[in-house]
């Protein structure tokens, strides 16, 4: 139906565009003689597709209009959910609670968005005055009424006393607090208004916004951490850490009240009706605020803030999982715009105690709340995981295997290529948990640094740390030479200990402030830790030195509820490590001439299969499994556990 697909286009042109959306919010819909197809909630406007949109029977909608409803608001909002659904003919998806409202525009499409600029307009004390002023006849402004039914029937009055008035309908209807109706019989007509209006607020904007980046203070993993844990009392938490320099104007004291309420449903369904702001100053002093603050926050409030401003570090979302922190983010960035636009349009207007009250207390926003908030489950949910090396081969089957277990992901390598699409791979497949990409060299210090800095701030801290990178050189005495040989231990040993000193700050930290809380610290290892390898020595030696320092770090980090352990893997002959047709191993070995009588690479892969007992590879599932039980388990340190298919045993 050409009409339905003229519906999906604009939907998706406004849903892609952060001026108009945020958040997946917003509802467009089209109409004929019989049916209505509205947005079903859940549904988000930038990917639609006809199954987004819920069919409404219009003769069965238009009784919503004409009956007489209970006077108590809680029985007549259910009583109108009930009618609602009985006029749905797709069953499976639950239209809008704005439905009523794009039945009663006699317009063949409805667009409602909640742009920024109208939105700085529509919270502005002077909006009414404005409306009139900046847009004319055009519009029709309505109060804040609560949505629902009363909403609905309060625009339905103004309507018809506008056509009264004018003859015709208002092509926009603009709702205090809240956003924008425009309706038309075509959507090129629904474009031209939209532009229309953008251009004409743009225009009258007296103060742009603030722009530029402002750096995330390098103090963060000495105090985001603590407060995940604060916060994680009644589960586990992902945090995320922002600023730029409008968080930076409203973290300031004398600009943060203009910012401390909410200004439409949406920022109360997704970000909560109240904020918490910390004074800030040095790690400690703010360590000490934050133990006093969140608990008190909570008490009074009964929950744990989803925002918190901290003056010099900038705005952090906590969320139940790293994608409800995502849309935390965007939309109190977004609530932070309109603070400061209202300002060309007499000042902010938030939402009253009353009117928060109702939008907190509603069945159809907790319906929505809930629906938004998504959620994982699998072994791993909502832990943040660092995988290093985790660009191609073992390290990137690591990561994906603990990605489909619900954790955050950090790949951290050197190749930003494969890095950013393994990412994005990771993301594609992912529920309420994310992957980000983190482009690091694990020799350096510094480098590992700026790692840990940016895992918290995109997830809050690290809870298991994965020292996968890993290099190998293969050849005798006669053919390693001393660089070769200081380029593995380098990286096969050192940066083990580099990984290890950087990370855990943060995890006992962690631990600080939560009692029963584990970190881990895991390095992949090789069963040639457990076993000499002939002309193999630099690697093996590398190894073996790293199960010792599994054993010393074990000891050293258990009082602080830090488990650090190795996985000692077989061949995993797939990878690119043995089977990269230039430099792997395979090749490798056999120019080394490792396997006696070996004249090709498919004699050195045969030899080495005939090793293992299992008569199979090991595979990055194979050591995930090791790994999730590392994890799990709360009374093993120091231990270097085989993953061989039998080819080396402990004894």
């Amino acid at each position: 139906m050409k009409e339905i697909q003229e519906l999906i286009d604009i939907s998706r042109h406004y849903g892609r565009d952060s001026r108009y959306v945020i958040a997946g919010g917003g509802n467009t819909s089209y109409k004929n003689a019989d049916k209505l197809w509205v947005k079903a909630s859940g549904s988000a406007l930038a990917t639609i597709t006809e199954a987004g949109f819920a069919v409404l029977d219009r003769a069965r909608l238009n009784v919503i209009s004409e009956k007489t409803y209970p006077i108590d608001a809680a029985a007549r909002e259910e009583e109108v959910k009930n009618d609602l659904a009985a006029a749905c003919i797709t069953k499976d998806r639950r239209p809008s609670v704005e439905t009523s409202l794009h039945n009663a525009l006699a317009a063949s499409f409805v667009v409602h968005l909640h742009p920024t600029l109208v939105n700085g307009l529509m919270c502005g004390n002077d909006a009414e005055t404005e409306t009139r002023c900046l847009l004319g006849d055009e519009a029709l402004y309505i109060p804040y009424i609560d949505p629902g039914y009363v909403l609905f029937k309060e625009v339905e009055r103004r309507i018809n006393a506008f056509k009264a008035r004018h003859g015709r309908e208002p092509e926009m209807i603009l709702l205090q607090n809240h956003g924008i109706f425009v309706g038309a019989d075509t959507t090129a007509r629904v474009r031209e208004i939209y532009d229309r209006v953008l251009s004409t607020l743009e225009k009258a904007v007296k103060n742009p916004l603030p722009e530029g980046d402002t750096p995330v203070c390098a103090c963060v993993p000495e105090v985001v951490p603590a407060l995940r844990m604060l916060c994680s009392k009644k589960g586990l938490k992902t945090l995320r850490v922002t600023n730029n320099a409008l968080i930076a104007h409203f973290t300031d004291e004398k600009s943060y009240p203009a910012a401390a309420r909410p200004f439409s449903p949406d920022g109360i369904v997704y970000c909560k009706s109240n904020y918490l702001r910390l004074k800030g100053g040095d790690a400690e002093s703010l360590l000490k605020e934050a133990e006093t603050e969140i608990p008190a926050f909570e008490r009074r409030f009964g929950y744990f803030p989803r925002v918190i401003f901290v003056k010099c570090l900038g705005m952090i979302a906590v969320g139940d999982n790293a994608a409800q922190c995502a849309t935390i983010t965007e939309v109190m960035t977004d609530t932070l715009k309109i603070a400061w636009l209202t300002g060309s349009f007499g000042g902010p207007h938030p939402m009253t105690r009353a009117q928060i009250d109702f939008i907190d207390n509603w069945e159809v926003e907790n319906y929505r709340r809930k629906v938004s908030a998504g959620g994982v489950s699998g072994r791993m949910e909502n832990k943040t995981v660092i995988v290093t090396g985790a660009a191609q081969g073992f390290g990137e089957g690591i990561a994906r295997c603990l990605a489909a277990q619900g954790a955050n992901i950090v790949v951290a390598d050197l190749n930003e290529a494969a890095g950013v699409e393994t990412a994005a791979l990771l993301n594609a497949s992912a529920k309420s948990n994310r992957a980000v990409f983190v482009k690091t060299n694990v020799a350096e210090i510094p480098s590992l640094e700026e790692l840990i800095h940016s895992t918290v701030c995109a997830f809050g801290g690290v809870d298991v740390f994965v020292s996968n990178a890993g290099v190998l050189r293969a050849g005798g005495l006669d053919e390693m030479t001393s660089e070769q040989f200081d380029f593995v231990t380098k990286i096969n040993y050192n940066a083990y200990f580099y990984c290890t000193k950087a990370v855990t700050p943060v995890m006992k930290l962690q631990n600080r402030y939560a009692s029963e809380n584990y970190g881990d610290i895991i390095q992949i290892n090789s069963k040639s830790g457990l076993r000499g390898s002939k002309a193999n020595f630099a690697y093996a030696g590398g190894k073996f030195g790293g199960v010792g320092l599994t054993q010393s770090f074990a000891l050293e980090l258990a009082p602080f509820r830090i488990k650090v352990n190795s996985i000692c893997p077989g061949n995993f002959y797939e990878g690119p490590l043995w089977s990269d047709p230039e430099n792997g191993l395979f090749v490798q070995y056999l120019k080394a001439g490792k396997v006696p009588g070996a004249k090709t690479v498919e004699d050195v892969r045969a030899f080495y299969m005939a090793q293992v007992p299992m008569r199979k590879g090991c595979a990055p599932e194979d050591v995930t499994r090791a790994l999730l039980y590392l994890v799990e388990q709360t009374c093993e340190t120091g231990q270097a556990v085989p993953v061989t298919g039998g080819q080396v045993m402990l004894n």
